[in-house]
């Protein structure tokens, strides 16, 4: 992966700003800054090539959630929130509402560093196409197509149902789809994973049905190769 990528840092404390820019710049990233929500969207859809947004919650004008929010009508660009508030309800309210991992102040500018790369590897698709009972998964573009349609996922819901499909037949829990979508062992309400299913199963349609609910354990992608052989990766 390429340490030359862009990350906006968003912060209304200017000596947060700096902690978190100094390092980044330290491990080979190049930084652009912005110090509340109205300047963080003006400074992300004016600059090119913005890989990835870390997003502190509390902040004038408008809040992390609002910034989020805003994006992710017109961009699956990687989150990052930053925030002091340690509450599961802040933690799933971020994850739904596409934030891609959750970062809990006071913290160590290394594991912040680490769970930049993991973020970005996540989202560092090869040129693979992915096809399934009429689903087509384009990694190379984050599109899913259903019936040669495309069909609008967050990053969160294209995550969670490539995860599915690559583990097709698999059982899997709550807290393993939770550990591999939403990476570091995340501990949040396991309602992150069913809130995510059903939107999911609803822009599948009727090829919801192929997610199967495991009562008591979690879910699994179950598809009959065998009735119609469409299965390939390319």
């Amino acid at each position: 992966m390429n340490k030359k990528e862009k990350i906006l840092i968003v912060d209304d404390e200017t000596r947060m700003r700096k902690l978190i820019g100094d390092f980044l710049l330290n491990n080979g990233f190049d930084i652009v800054e912005a110090s509340d929500g109205e300047e963080a969207l003006k400074v992300f859809y004016s600059t090119k090539g913005i890989s990835l947004i870390i997003l502190d919650v509390m902040m004038p004008k408008l809040d992390g959630y609002e910034v989020l929010k805003t994006i992710r009508e017109e961009s699956k660009v990687p989150v990052i929130l930053l925030t002091a508030k340690g509450e599961e309800n802040d933690q799933l309210k971020g994850f739904v509402s596409g934030a891609d991992d959750y970062v809990q102040k006071p913290f160590s500018p290394k594991v912040l560093v680490a769970r930049i790369n993991a973020v970005l590897k996540r989202n560092d698709v090869s040129a693979q196409t992915i096809e399934i009972g009429g689903i087509k998964i384009d990694k190379t573009a984050h599109q899913v197509y259903i019936d040669e349609k495309p069909v609008e996922f967050s990053f969160k819901e294209f995550e969670l149902l490539d995860y599915l499909i690559e583990n097709k037949g698999i059982a899997l829990t709550r807290e393993k789809i939770l550990n591999a979508v939403w990476n570091f062992d995340y501990y949040g309400d396991a309602r992150t994973v069913d809130t995510h299913i059903k939107k999911v199963r609803a822009k599948l349609g009727k090829k919801g049905d192929y997610v199967k609910t495991l009562w008591g354990f979690g879910y699994k992608f179950v598809y009959d190769d065998s009735k119609k052989s469409n299965t390939k990766k390319k």
